[in-house]
């Protein structure tokens, strides 16, 4: 745990909003029980509503504000970010080469069996992961060298990161 490592920060506000979201969670039961009518309403629901509404509402209000604290004083590291990245060369692509392969018509197994022992000499040798799928007879054979180099525009993760950002934080 983290008190045997004084250099980790617990991420505690965000482990509470976890907490925090079970109980809202715990809400939907009652609220859907209560959905299940004969012929008319009965007191039955009152109570049941009493209760789940205020305490639902007023957990997420309380869960809503705490978050957009946390993203008000998020530390975001974009430089550690592309060095991490960069620690394994073409690694995080490991993805996108898997499911080309499967879309160019490799079983899901013999896909990820030659995407693994290409990621495996990545992580034992630090070597890079696109030439190592050059390498391989059989992703060539798959995918070809086009098609294996276009799998790390890095641009194809981030294209709608503006689209996204505006829809979340408001345009201007």
């Amino acid at each position: 745990g983290s008190s045997a490592m004084p250099h980790k920060k617990n991420p505690v506000l965000t482990e509470n909003l976890t907490g925090l979201a079970r109980l809202v969670r715990a809400a939907v039961v009652p609220a859907l029980e209560n959905v299940a009518l004969w012929h008319e309403r009965d007191i039955s629901h009152s109570s049941v509503e009493r209760a789940i509404g205020p305490d639902a509402t007023i957990t997420l209000d309380f869960a809503l504000a705490r978050l957009t604290g946390v993203i008000d004083k998020m530390l975001i590291f974009p430089d550690n970010m592309l060095d991490n990245m960069n620690k394994f060369p073409g690694l995080v692509m490991s993805q996108r080469v898997l499911l080309a392969l499967t879309q160019a018509g490799v079983s899901r197994e013999d896909a990820y069996a030659m995407v693994q022992r290409n990621a495996l000499k990545v992580w034992e040798e630090r070597t890079d992961f696109r030439e190592e799928l050059l390498a391989d007879t059989e992703v060539v054979a798959a995918l070809g060298v086009d098609g294996i180099n276009e799998k790390f525009d890095l641009g194809y993760h981030t294209k709608h990161v503006d689209t996204i950002f505006a829809r979340v934080f408001g345009e201007g």
